[in-house]
C-alpha cells in the first residue's frame, strides 16, 4: 500500500513538474507573459503582501505539496483588474490555497487528506477563484482547502477586454487564506496586458434632507442604575428654536425644554414609559420612550466617535473638544450621536521623548492614574462634554501597558475605576494588549478574568460606565457573563473594502450572543478624513461607505465614528445622518441580523425589528452590479409586503412573493418589509 501511495505522489509531482512549464506559443509570433511580470501594485488585498513568484508570507509558493518558482501570492480575498488592450488570447493558472498556513510537521498529513479530497476540519484555509471577462464569468474553481492538490485555470480570451481575477474566502474566517496565481501566464500576440485601477465611483448623497417639521430620533428606550447620574440628550432634528416636553417622567428626573436634556437621579427600580414631545413653528412630534432603571446599560448599541482612527497616538484635549463641539454643530447630535470617546495615549509614559508625555510618573501617591500634559484637566474636558449634551469614554488594558505601551490598569483596577467616575467618564474600552505576559496560563477562567474583574470594579463606583471590550480573543459565546456591554468580534478594520468585506462578513452565527445590553462589536466606522497626521479621505467607494454602515445597522454593532469631525464633507454627513438607517441599529428589540441566502458574490441578510417588519440588507460583494432578489419565504413572511428603501426614504410599492433589485458593484439595497398595513 505504502508503495502504491508512493508512486500516485511521484506521478503527481510529475504532473505538476509539466505544469510548470509555460505554456507553448499559439503561433510564430505568439509570446508568454508573466502575471507576476505585471504591475502588483493595482492588486487590491487586505494584510500580508501581494508577491510576484512567493506566497504572501514570503515563502516559495507550494500549492498540495508541490513547489512553484512562477505565480502571484496573494491574501483572499485579492482582486485584480486588467485592461488585455487586445493583445491577449488566453490564460491559465493553477490555483489553490499555500501550504504556508500549516506548519511542515502537519503538512504531510494534510496533503494525503486533500489528496483524497478530504476536508480539513482543523484547518479553515478556503478559497475560491473566479476569472471574470468584461463583467461576465469564465471560469470558477471549486471551494480549494489548505494543502489540495492546485487546480487548472484556462480561459480563452478573444474578443474579451477587460480580465478581472478574484480570490475569495470560502469560510467565516479569511486568516488563513493565503491564495496562489501559480504558474500563471498570458498568451499574447498584440499589445501586452496591464493592471488597471477598478471603475471610478461618483459620491451621491441618497439621504434626503432633512425634513424643518420636528422628528424625534435615536433610541427609544434608556437604561440607568439606581443612584448614578441621569443624562439623556432627546435627539430631534427640524428648524429651530424647538420646544421640549415629556410626560410621566419619574420622580427625580427633569427636563430642560430648550436643550432636550434629561437629567436627575432616580433611586426607584423599575420601567417607566414617557411621552417625549418635540414642537416648532411648523408642527410637533411624539414619541414613546422606555426609562428602565435597573442593572443593564446600553440597551441599544452605543453610537458616538473614538480618537484613533484620526489622531492616532496624538489625542489631546483640544481636539476631543473639538470634536464635541462638531458632533454639535454638525447636527449629529440630532440623529442619536452621543459619546465622545479617548482611545491610547492619554496617560503619562515615562522614557517618552515627547515632553507632553515624559513628566512625572503615571500614578500618584495614592495609586490613582494620572493624565499626560495632553489632558491637563480631565474633570474639566468631561464637564465642558456633558454640558453639550453628550457623554465621555475613555481608555485602557488590563495589563501592565497598554497596545501603546502606557500605563495600564493591572492591579489598579479599582482605582482605576474610580477615576474615571470622578473624572465624569461614561463608558470604558478597555483592551486586552499585553496581558498575555501577566496571565498565569491561557485557560478559559484567566481569559475571563481581567473583564470580569474590570466589570465588578465599574459596578461599585456611583456612576454608570458603559464597558466594553476589544480584543483578540473569540470571546462572544461568553462575554456578556463578565459583565460587559459590548466586545469586539473581528481585528482592527482599515479603511479597504478586503478589510471590512472580511470584517462585516464574518458575522453570520453569532447573533445569537447579541442583544439589548450586550453587543457584538464590528470595530470603528473607517468614513470621512481619516489617518493620523496627514490626513487622507477614506479609500473606501461610495458604494462601499454605503455597504460599511447598512450592514453594521444591521448587525447592531456600536456604532462609532473614526473621522475628523471638524472636516465631515457632505457626503460623509448624508451617510451619518439618515434616521431611517440608524433606526435599524437602534431597534429596541435588539435582535442582530443573520445571513439568509448566499449565491456567489450576492448575498441577503435580514434583522427583525420591534415593529413586526424586517430590516433586509441585498449586498452584492462581486466586481460586477447584479440582480439580488429576497423572497417571502426567505423571510418567513407571507401575504403582500410594502417595500421601502431606507437610504432613499422612498416606499417602492407592494409585492406578492419576493423583492428583487439591481444591486451595484460592491453596493447594497437597504430595505424595510412590513406586512400592508402594519
Amino acid at each position: 500500500m505504502k508503495k502504491l501511495i508512493l508512486i500516485y505522489c511521484l506521478l503527481l509531482s510529475l504532473l505538476a513538474a509539466a505544469q510548470e512549464i509555460a505554456p507553448k506559443k499559439d503561433s510564430a509570433t505568439a509570446q508568454t507573459v508573466a502575471l507576476s511580470s505585471l504591475n502588483l501594485q493595482e492588486l487590491h488585498q487586505e494584510d500580508l503582501w501581494v508577491q510576484a513568484n512567493r506566497s504572501t508570507g514570503q515563502h516559495p509558493m507550494q500549492i498540495g505539496g508541490v513547489k512553484y518558482t512562477n505565480g502571484v501570492g496573494t491574501a483572499a480575498r485579492s482582486v485584480l483588474w486588467i485592461d488585455l488592450q487586445g493583445g491577449s488570447s488566453h490564460f491559465s493558472a493553477l490555483v489553490g490555497v499555500d501550504d504556508e498556513v500549516v506548519p511542515p510537521t502537519v503538512q504531510r498529513e494534510l496533503i494525503a487528506a486533500g489528496k483524497k479530497g478530504h476536508p480539513v476540519t482543523n484547518i479553515n484555509g478556503s478559497v475560491v477563484f473566479q476569472i471574470y471577462g468584461d463583467g461576465r464569468l469564465l471560469w470558477k474553481s471549486g471551494i480549494l482547502r489548505t494543502c489540495f492538490p492546485a487546480e487548472k485555470a484556462e480561459v480563452n480570451l478573444v474578443g474579451i477586454h477587460t480580465l478581472v481575477l478574484v480570490a475569495s474566502s470560502a469560510g467565516d474566517s479569511p486568516k488563513l487564506d493565503h491564495a496562489d496565481w501559480a504558474n500563471a501566464y498570458f498568451t499574447v500576440t498584440g499589445a501586452k496586458p496591464k493592471t488597471i485601477e477598478p471603475p471610478v465611483e461618483q459620491a451621491e448623497c441618497l439621504t434626503p434632507k432633512t425634513s424643518p417639521k420636528p422628528r424625534i430620533n435615536g433610541a427609544s428606550v434608556f437604561g440607568v442604575r439606581p443612584g448614578s447620574p441621569f443624562l439623556f440628550t432627546i435627539a430631534a432634528t427640524g428648524q429651530r428654536p424647538i420646544k421640549f416636553a415629556a410626560a410621566n417622567l419619574p420622580k427625580g428626573l427633569s427636563l430642560d425644554p430648550n436643550s432636550g436634556r434629561i437629567t436627575g437621579v432616580l433611586k426607584k427600580r423599575g420601567e417607566t414609559l414617557v411621552t417625549l414631545r418635540a414642537d416648532n413653528a411648523l408642527g410637533v412630534a411624539e414619541r414613546r420612550f422606555k426609562i428602565v432603571c435597573g442593572d443593564q446599560l446600553a440597551l441599544t448599541p452605543q453610537m458616538g466617535w473614538n480618537t484613533w482612527n484620526v489622531f492616532l497616538r496624538e489625542p489631546d484635549e483640544f481636539k476631543v473638544r473639538s470634536a464635541a463641539d462638531a458632533m454639535v454643530n454638525s447636527g449629529l447630535i440630532d440623529h442619536g450621536w452621543t459619546y465622545i470617546n479617548i482611545d491610547d495615549c492619554w496617560e503619562r509614559k515615562p522614557g517618552s521623548k515627547d515632553p507632553l508625555l515624559n513628566e512625572g510618573e503615571p500614578r500618584d501617591a495614592d495609586g490613582m492614574i494620572v493624565p499626560s500634559k495632553r489632558f491637563p484637566d480631565m474633570k474639566g474636558l468631561c464637564d465642558y462634554i456633558h454640558n453639550k449634551g453628550l457623554k465621555a469614554g475613555i481608555y485602557s488594558s488590563p495589563a501592565i501597558y497598554t497596545c501603546q505601551g502606557f500605563p495600564g490598569s493591572y492591579q489598579h483596577e479599582e482605582k482605576d475605576a474610580l477615576q474615571y467616575a470622578r473624572w465624569g467618564f461614561d463608558y470604558l474600552k478597555y483592551d486586552w494588549c499585553y496581558y498575555d505576559s501577566v496571565e498565569k496560563d491561557h485557560g478559559f477562567s484567566e481569559q475571563q478574568k481581567p473583564w470580569v474583574t474590570m466589570a465588578a470594579a465599574l459596578k461599585k463606583v456611583d456612576r454608570d460606565i458603559i464597558f466594553s471590550l476589544s480584543q483578540v480573543l473569540e470571546m462572544w459565546s461568553w462575554a456578556e457573563s463578565t459583565g460587559a456591554n459590548s466586545w469586539r468580534t473581528t481585528g482592527d478594520i482599515s479603511d479597504t473594502w478586503e478589510s471590512y468585506d472580511a470584517i462585516g462578513f464574518t458575522q453570520n452565527g453569532r447573533e445569537k450572543y447579541a442583544g439589548p445590553g450586550h453587543w457584538n462589536d464590528c470595530d470603528m466606522f473607517v468614513v470621512g478624513k481619516l489617518g493620523g497626521g496627514k490626513l487622507h479621505p477614506t479609500r473606501l467607494t461610495p458604494n462601499e461607505q454605503y455597504t460599511h454602515i447598512s450592514l453594521w445597522c444591521l448587525l447592531t454593532s456600536p456604532l462609532l465614528i473614526g473621522c475628523d469631525m471638524t472636516q465631515l464633507d457632505a457626503f460623509t454627513l448624508n451617510l451619518l445622518s439618515n434616521d431611517e438607517v440608524i433606526e435599524v441599529n437602534q431597534d429596541p428589540l435588539g435582535r442582530q441580523a443573520r445571513r439568509i441566502s448566499r449565491d456567489d458574490n450576492v448575498e441577503v441578510w435580514a434583522k427583525d425589528m420591534e415593529d413586526g417588519s424586517k430590516a433586509v440588507g441585498l449586498f452584492n460583494r462581486g466586481e460586477f452590479g447584479n440582480s439580488v432578489t429576497v423572497s417571502w419565504s426567505q423571510l418567513g413572511v407571507n401575504g403582500k409586503q410594502t417595500v421601502r428603501d431606507l437610504w432613499r426614504q422612498l416606499d417602492l410599492g407592494s409585492f406578492d412573493k419576493s423583492f428583487g433589485a439591481p444591486v451595484p458593484r460592491h453596493g447594497v439595497k437597504l430595505l424595510r418589509i412590513k406586512p400592508i398595513g402594519n
